[in-house]
């Protein structure tokens, strides 16, 4: 199957995946704040029930064997990030992958801050919201009790990681779950992205990666039992309250929430996000390789014409042109220059700094090599050149139509020492007139390196225009003294 097909079986290739995970990440910017809590809390509480889950099936597992007691945990858990993947939950873990969005030029850094601080205090509110329903509904006696002595070991063994621990446990954590929403991007069918994401999921869990939403619950379940399990519990397991008197608020925070997170922030955000985006994107974002009319070719000082040597680019410039962003789609930029008739456009950052140029001629090659079945969601960076000619405002007019116009490889054909190559008998005005037009239509216009703007061909033409007209009042005059 094409990458060109739409249906919901369709897998996508890495560079649409690309596509896909900037209209995730861009999607999270555009929420309100009371969304992104409402999300953010829905996702919380998920991810409890999936520890939940976890604790029962691991729960009396012993016999089973360690490796494969934790396999089956791990496989029910990723129950968790499926519901948040298919309903639509905002999670901390996840939300870090708005990092694309900044690299973009898309939100701010603050934008980006106050997301990813909005998406983890509505976690933490649906965590707890889950551990009032879990602990009031006393599961924690489960199996004579055997449930709650899992949850306080597992509790338990989370503080006895050193800093250094709990922060590379939280990168290797959140770089799994990242890839598993990585992999979604690459179906739009609900059961494909669903099952992509078991395994990723259900490594993490089991090798004991270390996840800040998930400990958001299960490291106060532990809290909670250990101070508020009543006597009959203690004697259930036969355990006492003091062999996890550890079990506290400072010692979640600063030896397995704090690190974990920031873990959790770099494995997301940096190596999932910021890598991919390194490799797909940024090369196609970077600072475009501008060419001068004056390097693009080496002129020869053009003729003086008295009505025009005074005229420079300054002049004809357009200096509010339409201009296209690079996560532009292409249908809508052909769009947007069919209705102002032109031929192409710039391609500006939001800082307004030229990084591209797109014209017609792109778009028509690409559907072309695609047998006109485009492939989805294709975008202006993934078209446009890199390598644009452009004027400096300050360029004479008479330069830039010799450049536009002459081509002096074809009409003095030599060597670069400067020996002629071929012999015509044609004359100089037969040899200009068979030049055909291969320069763009549309240049845009730098000053001090800047883009400020645009200068066309018709541009030049209505000023050129002027020529005919001062020519025939010149015979007029003539007529008058004679």
């Amino acid at each position: 199957m094409s990458y060109g097909d739409t249906s919901n079986n369709q897998l996508f290739s890495p560079m649409e995946m690309m596509a896909e995970a900037e209209k995730f990440a861009l999607s999270k910017a555009k929420k309100t704040s009371s969304m992104t809590l409402g999300l953010a809390m829905m996702a919380g509480a998920f991810i409890g029930l999936a520890f939940v889950f976890y604790i029962t099936v691991t729960t009396g597992s012993a016999s089973a064997g360690w490796g494969l007691s934790r396999l089956v945990g791990g496989m029910v858990f990723s129950m968790g990030l499926i519901l948040i993947v298919l309903c639509g939950g905002e999670l901390f873990t996840s939300s870090v992958l708005s990092s694309i969005s900044w690299a973009n030029r898309q939100i701010t850094l603050k934008k980006m801050l106050s997301l990813w601080g909005k998406v983890y205090i509505g976690n933490f509110f649906g965590a707890m919201f889950m551990l009032m329903l879990i602990t009031g509904g006393g599961l924690f006696l489960l199996n004579h009790g055997q449930w709650g002595l899992n949850a306080l070991n597992i509790a338990q063994h989370k503080l006895h990681h050193t800093p250094i621990q709990a922060f590379t446990l939280g990168v290797l954590c959140n770089l799994l779950v990242c890839l598993a929403i990585w992999m979604t991007f690459s179906s739009a069918n609900a059961l494909t992205k669903a099952v992509l994401m078991i395994l990723p999921v259900s490594m993490f869990v089991s090798s004991g990666f270390e996840h800040s939403v998930a400990n958001m619950f299960m490291v106060p379940l532990g809290i909670v039992i250990q101070h508020f399990a009543p006597e009959q519990f203690w004697q259930m397991v036969g355990a006492d309250p003091q062999q996890y008197s550890d079990l506290n608020i400072n010692n979640f925070l600063f030896a397995n929430l704090i690190p974990v997170t920031l873990g959790n922030i770099v494995g997301g955000a940096v190596l999932v996000g910021l890598a991919n985006w390194c490799i797909f994107r940024r090369p196609q974002l970077k600072a475009t390789n501008v060419t001068s009319i004056s390097q693009s070719v080496e002129l020869s000082i053009a003729k003086e014409v008295d009505m025009l040597s005074h005229v420079t680019v300054k002049d004809l410039v357009d200096l509010h042109p339409l201009t296209l962003s690079a996560d532009l789609s292409v249908p809508k930029a052909v769009d947007l220059m069919t209705d102002q008739q032109l031929s192409g456009a710039p391609v500006c950052d939001v800082n307004g700094h030229l990084i591209g140029f797109l014209s017609m001629f792109d778009v028509m090659k690409e559907l072309w090599y695609k047998d006109y079945q485009p492939a989805k969601e294709t975008k202006v960076v993934d078209l446009m050149s890199s390598d644009v000619v452009a004027v400096d405002i300050n360029d004479r007019l008479v330069d830039l139509i010799e450049y536009l116009c002459i081509d002096k490889d074809l009409l003095y054909p030599s060597s670069d020492m400067g020996i002629a190559t071929s012999v015509t008998s044609l004359s100089l005005e037969e040899r200009v007139k068979a030049l055909k037009a291969s320069k763009p239509r549309v240049l845009p216009v730098l000053q001090d390196g800047q883009f400020v703007g645009v200068i066309t061909r018709d541009g030049l033409m209505a000023e050129l225009r002027k020529v005919y007209h001062d020519v025939a009042l010149a015979e007029v005059k003539k007529l008058e003294i004679a």
